[in-house]
């Protein structure tokens, strides 16, 4: 793989979820076990029959401190009555420079002010300065390279960075030039008079240009190929920070690995590029006729009604003047984009082109001959570039199906020099990707459309919110495409994420802003923790039916919205009757771990006494399967209360000695100590789920 600077990374991480289980943490048996001096159990209260209350409450038990409810957020998770969001509209006329890597541009911005406040300023994400050479972003770079070798979010560069050539406000339809003051990779745009409050507009003109980073922080770029260059290009207009009723501006510096948090709007967007580039963005293609020929249009028609992928531009046409439209000079191409959070886009006159169609959406790809399978290499080469609509479409059909259906007209992979970014309508993978980790790769990014594309969170704050959540349904799109075998060490499996649990590098809460994070503990904290954390949720706290009636509830009342983490919880425990304040304190506002333990099988007479003890943080529900020496069996599901006022548990057996105890029979739960989950000979083969006791 291209260096550019960055530490290499396999394939087989091109997900961005696989970075954490296959990290040495992952494979070290000593960090999976809980340390030997582990506290003994706190002693058992007093029996409530007795009349006296407990004198010990496991504080996890004790209430989130979520924000108050109030006439925008209701005590329910859904948007109140008084709910209200910004609107950002651009115009943008942009063009490509191959030749010195350069795009300039000017946009118009209208900023509907929905919110009850007057505006004096309106702020601005300068993006791009994430990559000159002294950025706070290049700072934290050179710290987390020595800390710990982080090398993915870099690309700085002398000459890197935007030059802003003019900010105006229009006022009476003439521009007025006002100032602006540049703070890194944030803008602050002055007004002479404020926007007036619940529906009041102003429009803001702005010329940029800037120089295309080689790497760009692993999200856009440029890379050389074969037959020319691939340029991706994300972050690259001035973008209107969010203002919401939670914080007000939400402006901070972009540092490069914390992601997006943006306010939805049109955008008609115009990019000039050069006559035999071929341009992808989000949007629809307003201009076939101008930037395609006859045939190609021809058979995108075809492909929107064609379940099977049908080429656009083929292999062998790839710079041939007799497949670009005739004529001389560069060649413009018009996209819009409706109610669509942000707006991405990628050139090339390398790009094999090839689309299919679902319900109405194309699909498309686009990539150069450097991402197709098979080749000269030593032994089969896995499939290539040429799966990539395929792998489109049946992420639309899955995730439209057990979510909320695509509403846009198009969905986009481009192979470039990201391992893997999502836009709307347009994603950003690895030239590189090959067989899985191409279907990897596609899958999670397209399943971006949902969270954040859709259900619009703030991944500035909560990378959880989208990056984890993809995680979880990402499970079930792979079982789907590939059957229940089809990715064993699919990291949502708790057996799989409970070896990391006890790493000292990762033991920050889900919570933690993911900029304050090492690339790694992201990785676990961002990606994979969270995706168990709803995978357990849904498996085995509440069940598919509750949870998944939740989950739809959820991203239906948030879609194009602004959810917090209060809003999901609320939710959640709305639609599923459920108190899980035990549970968001556990795995998401915690970092401890979850030790269930058989800790004494005492006989006493005829009576068999079993101590079972909760030696973490973190707390659920058991199922323990009790073996007795006469030949029969007995299974108990006990629900998480049992942990509220002690952290030990007993079981007395009249009559019965016991053989065998299996916490946990059927492997589901992270427990990071497993060896003592089992007392006596041999472990329990039976596993059928237990039932409620």
């Amino acid at each position: 793989m291209k260096q550019d600077g960055r530490r290499a990374i396999p394939i087989a991480l091109l997900a961005a979820l696989a970075t954490f289980w296959l990290s040495p943490a992952f494979h070290n048996d000593a960090a999976a076990q809980a340390p030997a001096d582990s506290a003994p159990p706190t002693a058992d209260p007093p029996s409530m029959s007795q009349g006296v209350e407990p004198s010990y409450t496991n504080p996890v038990f004790l209430p989130v401190d979520l924000p108050p409810p109030d006439d925008f957020r209701t005590a329910a998770g859904a948007p109140g009555a008084s709910y209200w969001q910004q609107r950002v509209d651009y115009e943008i006329r942009v063009s490509l420079d191959p030749e010195a890597h350069r795009i300039t541009g000017k946009q118009k911005v209208t900023y509907t002010n929905n919110s009850p406040d007057s505006l004096t300023s309106i702020w601005f994400q300068l993006d791009q300065n994430l990559f000159k050479p002294d950025s706070q972003g290049a700072q934290r770079a050179a710290e987390m390279q020595e800390k710990a070798g982080d090398m993915r979010f870099q690309g700085m560069f002398e000459g890197g960075g935007y030059e802003i050539e003019r900010v105006a406000v229009i006022r009476d339809e003439v521009p007025l030039e006002v100032p602006y003051e540049i703070d890194d990779t944030m803008m602050e745009v002055r007004l002479d008079r404020p926007v007036l409050p619940v529906g009041g507009e102003l429009e803001i003109e702005v010329d940029f240009s800037f120089t295309v980073p080689e790497s760009g922080a692993d999200r856009m770029g440029r890379l050389k190929v074969k037959k020319g260059t691939v340029y991706e290009l994300a972050q690259w207009y001035p973008r209107v920070f969010v203002y919401d009723d939670v914080s007000g501006w939400n402006a901070s510096p972009y540092l490069g690995q914390g992601e997006f948090y943006l306010e939805y709007g049109d955008f008609d967007v115009e990019i000039t590029v050069p006559r035999d580039f071929i341009v992808a963005a989000t949007g629809e293609l307003q201009n076939p006729g101008e930037v395609l020929t006859t045939e190609q249009q021809q058979r995108l028609e075809l492909a929107r009604r064609s379940s099977t992928t049908v080429p656009i531009v083929e292999k062998d046409h790839v710079g041939r003047e007799e497949y670009r439209p005739i004529g001389t000079g560069p060649l413009t191409w018009r996209f819009q984009a409706r109610n669509v959070r942000d707006f991405a886009w990628a050139a090339s006159k390398a790009f094999i082109w090839d689309a299919g169609g679902w319900d109405g959406v194309l699909a498309m790809s686009f990539y150069p001959e450097d991402g197709l399978g098979g080749g000269a290499g030593r032994g089969p080469q896995p499939p290539g570039w040429e799966q990539s609509t395929e792998i489109i479409l049946h992420a639309l059909e899955h995730y439209s199906t057990t979510l909320y259906r695509y509403p846009y007209p198009v969905a986009i992979n481009v192979a470039g020099t990201a391992l893997g970014m999502e836009y709307p309508m347009i994603v950003f993978c690895s030239v590189e990707a090959r067989g899985l980790g191409l279907f990897l790769v596609t899958d999670h990014e397209i399943a971006h459309t949902w969270f954040p594309m859709i259900v619009g969170s703030d991944e500035r704050r909560y990378a959880w919110m989208d990056e984890g959540f993809n995680t979880f349904i990402n499970h079930y799109s792979l079982t789907d495409y590939g059957g229940e075998d089809a990715w064993p060490a699919d990291p949502v499996l708790p057996l799989n994420s409970a070896r990391l649990t006890r790493s000292e590098d990762l033991a920050e809460p889900i919570m933690s802003r993911p900029d304050s994070l090492t690339e790694d503990q992201l990785g676990f904290l961002g990606y994979t923790k969270p995706g168990m954390v709803l995978y357990l949720l849904r498996e085995y706290v509440l069940g598919a039916e509750a949870f998944d009636a939740g989950f739809r509830e959820y991203v239906e009342r948030w879609a194009y919205k602004h959810p917090q983490p209060a809003d999901f919880f609320r939710t959640m425990e709305d639609v599923t009757g459920q108190d899980l304040d035990w549970y968001w304190k556990s795995w998401l506002y915690g970092s401890g771990y979850l030790d269930q333990a058989v800790t004494g099988v005492e006989r006493d007479g005829q009576r068999t006494i079993v101590t079972i003890a909760n030696r973490g943080e973190v707390v659920m529900p058991m199922e323990v399967r009790f073996v007795f020496r006469d030949g029969s069996d007995e299974c108990r599901r006990l629900p998480v209360d049992i942990w509220r006022y002690s952290d030990t548990w007993q079981a007395e057996f009249e009559g019965k000695s016991v053989r065998t105890v299996h916490v946990d029979p059927r492997g589901m739960l992270p427990d990071v100590n497993r060896s003592n989950n089992v007392f006596g000979r041999g472990v329990v083969t039976r596993v059928e789920e237990c039932g409620e006791s």
